[in-house]
């Protein structure tokens, strides 16, 4: 009977923390979903090339802190996002507007502004060629 008990309570223990552990991993918000385009040497400019992605922003996604090492430019074509770079004010943008990285540029916000709706925009990047598009960066 003792050892019977001790099973029990160790498959409860184990299944509170499988579920704790889920709750942790459905409550993290979603990232986003990005889509290559075009990728471009640009011959009049060696070492350089142009990458166009589009980024589909998911309800409520959230972009990891990121650098691009590029000049990145970026067009809303659908919903509201929010974007941001260290030492700048937080943009909320709609259908239509725009937002630039510089290649030196810390993107510490990026995100929907909505939790219910979607939002998709395009991105050029002009970059050096064959160097990563995005590179993750540790909290600063």
């Amino acid at each position: 009977m003792l050892q019977s008990t001790r099973r029990l309570r160790r498959l409860a223990l184990t299944l509170m923390l499988a579920a704790g552990a889920q709750a942790q991993t459905q409550a993290a918000p979603p990232g986003p979903a990005v889509t290559a385009l075009m990728n471009k040497a640009l011959e009049d400019y060696p070492g350089k090339e142009v990458l166009m992605i589009t980024v589909d922003f998911p309800p409520g996604a959230v972009d990891p802190l990121h650098r691009h090492d590029a000049h990145g430019f970026i067009y809303v074509l659908e919903g509201s996002i929010v974007m941001g770079v260290k030492g700048g004010k937080e943009q909320t943008l709609t259908p239509g507007q725009t937002f630039y990285e510089g290649p030196q540029d810390l993107h510490t916000v990026g995100r929907n502004a909505s939790r219910t709706r979607p939002a998709k925009f395009l991105v050029f990047l002009l970059k050096d060629k064959n160097k990563p598009a995005v590179i993750p960066v540790k909290h600063p």
